[in-house]
């Protein structure tokens, strides 16, 4: 396996992390019956810090597949090499990082981790491209 892949696989694994755990802070907040029931009309019940970790996960559904694509392009075009390894682990640092940033209202450091992580995924895509 590529390290390209392996870090694709390593963001797979962090994506369910981080789903668990804002989970898990919505049952907190509304219980086991309203995270099991429609989850319509939460948003009043939810904690501040629960609402952050929602949005910290749907930003990860955002960016997850560019970098999805961006790994397939340099795998398939057989353009790995030492700085696409790093910009795909560096891509899984940056998520890491993001999640806990976003929770606990790092400002601006949240943006920048974010940015961190979209410039690995655009270099990843220049790099198959080219």
């Amino acid at each position: 396996m590529t390290p390209e892949l392996a870090a694709l696989s390593a963001t797979a694994i962090l994506h369910f992390a981080t789903i668990f755990v804002s989970q898990r802070f919505l049952t907190r907040d509304v219980g086991r019956a309203g995270n099991m029931g429609t989850r319509e009309n939460l948003e009043a019940q939810l904690s501040p810090l629960t609402l952050r970790l929602r949005r910290a996960t749907a930003n990860f559904v955002e960016n997850i597949g560019p970098f999805i694509i961006a790994v397939v392009v340099v795998v398939l075009a057989d353009k790995t090499s030492t700085l696409t390894a790093v910009l795909a682990w560096g891509f899984v640092a940056a998520r890491v990082l993001y999640v806990p940033a976003y929770a606990l209202e790092w400002v601006p450091g949240r943006s920048l981790i974010w940015l961190a992580g979209m410039i690995c995924t655009t270099g990843l895509l220049v790099l198959g491209w080219i």
